[in-house]
C-alpha cells in the first residue's frame, strides 16, 4: 500500500504576532485524508477523527442514525469486542464524539507513548467495527433516553427542534434534529443500520487529524500500517437540495413547564463561509455581545430582558440567524420583539455599526479563535473543520482575514438582506393552571399531579 503525499505548510499572521501551525496533509490510496501537526508543548497526542455524515445526509423515515453511530462507534469490534472506551481510560486518557447536522466526529487524546494504540483504536472500528442486534438494540434505548433527557424533559428544550422543522420543509436535510425521532430509532433494523455504516464510514469520507508531541515519519508509518488496508467505500455523491425561501413569516406560541417567557427569532443566512456568513457574525457581536452591545443596552440595561442573545448558526447547505431573549417580570415578549425589531430597522436603514463596534467584535472573534488553538486536542479539531468546510485546512491560518476587510455598510447591507426576509417566531410561556386542557402543551400533561385511582390494580 503506497499513500500520495501533498507536503502543505500553514503560517498566519495575526493581529497580536505571528502564529505558526506547521502541518502535513497527504491521503492514502483509499481515500482517507491525513493531517499530522507537531506541537512538542506537552508530551501528548491527540487523534481526531470527521466522518463527513451527518443527520443532513439521512434518508426519510432513518432519521437519528448518524447520532446513533456517534454511539455504537464506541461499541467495540472482533479485537476489541468491549468497547473502545476501556483501552483509551486505562492509558488516562480522553475520549468521546459530537455529532451535527452536518459531520460526525471522534476523538482521543492520550500521554505520547500510547499514540499508536490511540490509532489502532481508530483503525479498528472503521475497518472492523462489530454491529449486531444486542448492541444496536442497546444504543437505541440509550439514544432515546438522551432525546428525553435533552430536548423532552428539559425546560425550553424542544426549541431547537421546533425551531428547524418550521424553517425548513419536510424532506429538507435541516428540517428534522440530529438527535432523530423515537418511531425512527425504534423502527431501525440491522440491514438499515450496516447499509448506512458501508456507505458513510469509509476512508474516502473521512479525515484523519493527529497533533502533539510525535515523530511525523514513525506517525505516517503507522498510519498507513493501521488504516491503508481499509477498502475505499463506493464514490460519495450528494445531491443538493433545493434553495428553500420561507414562504411567510411563521408565529409559534406554546405553553410549556418552563418558569418564564423566553423568546427566538430566527431567518435564514447565507451557508458557512458563503458570502455573508463572515459579515453576520460580526453583526451579532455588535448586536448582542457584551454590555454595549445594542441590545444589551436597549432590553436588559433598561430592565425589558433578563438575557439577550444573536449568533449567526453556521451550516454547511445554509445557516440561521438566531436572536434569543428572555423577557424581565412584568414584560412581555412581543413587547421585547417590538424593541428587537426597532433595533434592527437602525441597524440596517441608517446606523450601521460604528467602527469602534466592529473592532470590538473582531477582537471577540479573533480571541475565540486563538483559543481554538490552545491545547493539541482543539487544534486538531480546527485542522480538520477548516479541511471540512473549505477543502483546505490551510485555509485555518487564514480565519481572521474573513473579518478584517468588511466595512460597516457591508455588514448593515446583509443584514439587511437577511432581515427583509421572512422568519420563524417561537414564544414560550409558563403554562398556568387556568390555561384550557387543548392549549396546554404535551409537558403539562405528561407531568400533571396523578390520581390515587391511578395506582389501582
Amino acid at each position: 500500500m503506497t499513500c500520495t503525499l501533498a507536503l502543505i505548510l500553514g503560517v498566519a499572521v495575526g493581529h497580536t504576532g505571528e502564529l505558526a501551525v506547521p502541518f502535513e496533509h497527504y491521503e492514502l490510496d483509499n481515500g482517507l485524508d491525513v493531517i499530522i501537526a507537531v506541537d512538542s508543548s506537552t508530551p501528548i497526542v491527540s487523534v481526531n477523527t470527521w466522518y463527513h455524515v451527518g443527520s443532513k445526509d439521512e434518508t426519510e423515515g432513518l432519521s437519528g442514525f448518524a447520532h446513533l453511530f456517534e454511539h455504537l462507534m464506541f461499541q467495540g469490534s472482533a479485537s476489541q469486542p468491549e468497547d473502545f472506551f476501556t483501552p483509551i481510560d486505562e492509558v488516562g486518557g480522553d475520549v468521546n464524539g459530537t455529532t451535527n447536522a452536518d459531520r460526525t466526529n471522534y476523538y482521543q487524546t492520550v500521554p505520547s507513548q500510547h499514540l499508536p494504540m490511540a490509532l489502532f483504536v481508530e483503525s479498528d472500528r472503521m475497518g472492523w467495527l462489530l454491529i449486531d442486534n444486542d448492541r444496536l438494540d442497546n444504543q437505541k434505548e440509550v439514544v432515546r433516553n438522551e432525546r428525553r433527557q435533552r430536548y423532552e424533559n428539559r425546560p425550553y428544550g424542544k426549541w431547537h427542534l421546533d425551531l428547524y422543522a418550521s424553517l425548513y420543509p419536510q424532506g429538507h436535510p435541516y428540517h428534522h434534529a440530529t438527535i432523530g425521532s423515537h418511531e425512527d430509532l425504534e423502527n431501525a433494523t440491522l440491514d438499515d443500520v450496516q447499509a448506512f455504516f458501508d456507505r458513510w464510514y469509509v476512508p474516502n469520507n473521512a479525515a484523519l487529524v493527529i497533533t502533539g508531541d510525535l515523530d511525523i515519519d514513525a506517525t505516517k508509518a503507522t498510519v498507513l500500517e493501521y488504516f491503508g488496508d481499509i477498502p475505499s467505500g463506493a464514490p460519495i455523491t450528494r445531491t443538493p437540495p433545493p434553495a428553500h425561501a420561507l414562504s411567510n413569516s411563521i408565529t409559534l406560541r406554546q405553553r410549556d413547564r418552563v418558569p418564564e417567557q423566553r423568546l427566538w427569532l430566527a431567518w435564514h443566512s447565507p451557508a458557512h463561509y458563503a458570502e455573508g456568513d463572515a459579515e453576520l457574525d460580526l453583526l451579532a457581536m455588535a448586536l448582542a455581545t457584551g454590555p454595549s452591545s445594542r441590545l444589551y443596552q436597549r432590553l436588559v440595561q433598561t430592565g425589558i430582558a433578563k438575557t439577550v442573545g444573536a449568533g449567526q448558526y453556521s451550516r454547511r447547505l445554509t445557516s440561521t440567524f438566531i436572536i434569543s431573549a428572555t423577557p424581565a417580570p412584568g414584560h412581555t415578549t412581543d413587547e421585547v420583539v417590538a424593541i428587537i425589531d426597532e433595533v434592527l430597522a437602525e441597524i440596517t436603514a441608517g446606523s450601521p455599526p460604528t467602527d469602534e463596534e466592529l473592532a470590538a467584535a473582531r477582537a471577540g472573534i479573533e480571541t475565540g479563535f486563538y483559543s481554538r488553538l490552545r491545547t493539541v486536542q482543539s487544534k486538531a479539531n480546527a485542522l480538520n473543520q477548516a479541511l471540512y468546510q473549505t477543502g483546505d485546512p490551510s485555509s485555518l491560518m487564514r480565519y481572521n482575514e474573513r473579518f478584517t476587510s468588511l466595512t460597516a455598510d457591508r455588514v448593515a447591507e446583509v443584514g439587511a438582506e437577511v432581515f427583509a426576509g421572512h422568519r420563524v417566531a417561537l414564544h414560550i410561556h409558563p403554562d398556568t393552571e387556568d390555561t384550557p386542557d387543548e392549549a396546554r402543551s404535551f409537558w403539562k400533561r405528561l407531568f400533571k399531579p396523578r390520581d390515587a385511582s391511578e395506582d389501582a390494580p
